[in-house]
């Protein structure tokens, strides 16, 4: 495991921040800055401020081109986000005293180190009350930790198998790479992204809502998140195959619309990110009647999934290892290691982590059978370009249509809870009804075609990204951090029909919860991704 410096500054300042990068010139550095009120990005290197976040809540991570800074950016009220972040921090800048001190002693490393911009007396006891020791200028303190306040974090041996070639699989090596991991991903089929992830388009949105909940909080962060992420592997319309062409969501109906109002004039995001259209103005840009208006995402649009992929995997480099065409059936752990097996008992790879990335396909693994994952069906029409009028951004309500590309219009997609993977005249049928609705035309048929694939989702429709739960072992669990998990076992899974943009960011997660580096999502957004939190559920009700 690689020490990084973190610091963590409670009021982000430019200067300060360049003056933390020049001082780690040549060396890994990651930077946490509270964001309370809007910080002007102009004085900041190009390279930071192409990336800058709109300024919408939540923790937003950027990384320098040489990969050496992470910059976590954290939008919101300072106590709240404050109490938030999972991070040990080496230094802290202090602009401000928090409330509770004790949330700031709990972020502390033992030894690290506090400076002040003001205290007065009152603060200053609260801070040594909490393990704080000032020097002389009363403005600088060492934080020293109670005694076992703290576990030291075993280094792992960085050596992982992925299993599932698809967006899930790939960013997880890419991330993993990226900190010199070496990394075996290992595939049943020929080629990578051949299963849900083998759509020719994925639609890359946000999600709103008026009470901006845990689901909305996290699509916000992973969508913002891939932003950045495909750009740094060379963008979307030139390494990747797609158009970030902006997305166009009309309002369902007139109550709907009401509700999407409330959200736009509560100010809270800006229009760059999210603006609402009243029914003039998105039916002059649908060219079609759209009374109920809608949300134009600018930065939104489509990318083909398997060129996503490519790019992931292209950036592991030699670090990576391929096994395609490679059955894993079963997982064994022996002494300090899994052993991945295929159906006749042959050993396809071993390693100390094993990364279950195979959508519905974990639950074949007898350490994964009991995780409440389903298979919902999802069928893709392909239209030839010119049945439908020309739209040169992505439009959806009930169903989505993309531009046209290579020739090929896609609409869709089913959700339907049948296995059944062959192409339906019925799903084609109600694909076409609801794009046609969409754009004020006559119902049509066209020739059978397209694709179905199968999303994999859990129950709260929320991804499971994390160490996998050992039900096995009895006990009564009253938090997360209770429940017996199997050692070096993950899970990155329950991408439902998001996995474009949920997967940079949980396979970010998943590498920092590997390394013991700061988390790239606040603490009650990486709770809610704990693949562990059905079985809390089961043991809580059961207690």
């Amino acid at each position: 495991m690689r020490h990084v410096p973190v610091l963590l500054d409670t009021d982000f300042d430019g200067a300060r921040f360049r003056a933390a990068c020049a001082a780690h010139g040549g060396r890994h550095l990651h930077y946490i800055a509270l964001a309370p009120r809007p910080v002007d990005a102009s004085h900041l290197p190009d390279e930071w401020r192409v990336q800058w976040p709109h300024c919408v809540p939540g923790l937003h991570r950027m990384a320098s081109r040489d990969g050496l800074v992470t910059l976590d950016v954290l939008i919101g009220e300072a106590e709240a986000c404050l109490a938030q972040l999972v991070a040990k921090v080496d230094v802290v800048h202090l602009a401000w005293v928090p409330a509770a001190v004790p949330v700031l002693a709990r972020l502390m490393v033992d030894g690290g180190q506090l400076h002040a911009v003001h205290l007065d007396e009152a603060q200053r006891m609260a801070l040594q009350q909490n393990g704080f020791v000032f020097d002389e200028s009363r403005l600088r303190a060492v934080f020293y930790a109670r005694r076992g306040q703290y576990e030291a974090a075993l280094a792992p041996e960085r050596r992982a198998i992925v299993i599932g070639a698809g967006v899930a699989g790939a960013a997880a090596c890419e991330r993993l790479a990226a900190r010199g991991w070496k990394v075996t991903l290992v595939e049943r089929h020929a080629q990578p992204a051949s299963e849900a992830s083998g759509n020719l388009a994925g639609i890359f949105m946000p999600l709103l809502s008026k009470d901006d909940n845990i689901a909305t909080r996290l699509t916000r962060a992973a969508y913002l998140y891939a932003l950045r992420y495909w750009h740094g592997l060379g963008g979307i319309g030139a390494a990747i195959e797609g158009a970030q062409c902006g997305v166009l969501q009309l309002a369902r109906d007139a109550e709907h619309a009401y509700v999407q109002r409330q959200i736009a004039a509560s100010g809270v995001y800006p229009p760059e990110f999210a603006r609402w259209l009243e029914a003039p103005q998105a039916g002059a840009m649908l060219g079609a009647p759209a009374p109920d208006g809608g949300w134009w995402f600018a930065e939104g649009g489509w990318a083909r999934p398997s060129s996503v992929c490519a790019a992931m995997l292209d950036a592991c480099g030699s670090l990576l290892t391929r096994r395609f065409s490679s059955s894993a059936l079963r997982l064994e752990r022996l002494e300090d290691e899994w052993l991945v097996r295929d159906a006749q008992g042959t050993l396809i790879a071993a390693a100390p982590t094993v990364i279950l990335a195979a959508g519905t396909g974990a639950v074949h693994f007898e350490q994964a059978a009991g995780l409440p994952l389903d298979a919902v069906r999802g069928q893709v029409t392909h239209l030839p370009q010119g049945l439908l009028p020309a739209i040169p951004f992505v439009v959806c309500r009930e169903a989505y249509m993309t531009p046209a590309h290579a020739g090929i219009v896609c609409v869709g997609a089913s959700y339907d809870a049948d296995a059944d993977a062959t192409l339906r005249a019925s799903s084609q049928h109600d694909n076409i009804a609801k794009t046609a609705d969409i754009l004020g035309v006559a119902p049509f048929t066209a020739p059978l075609a397209g694709r179905t694939g199968f999303r994999c989702m859990a129950p709260d429709r929320l991804p499971l990204a994390g160490a996998l739960p050992d039900p096995g072992v009895p006990g009564r669990c009253e938090r997360l951090r209770d429940v017996p998990r199997w050692p070096g076992l993950h899970g990155l899974l329950g991408y439902a029909s998001r996995g474009l943009i949920w997967a940079p960011l949980a396979a970010e997660f998943l590498a920092c919860q590997l390394e013991g580096e700061p988390l790239p999502l606040e603490r009650q957004l990486a709770e809610a991704l704990d693949p562990a939190r059905f079985l809390l559920r089961e043991r809580r009700r059961a207690s």
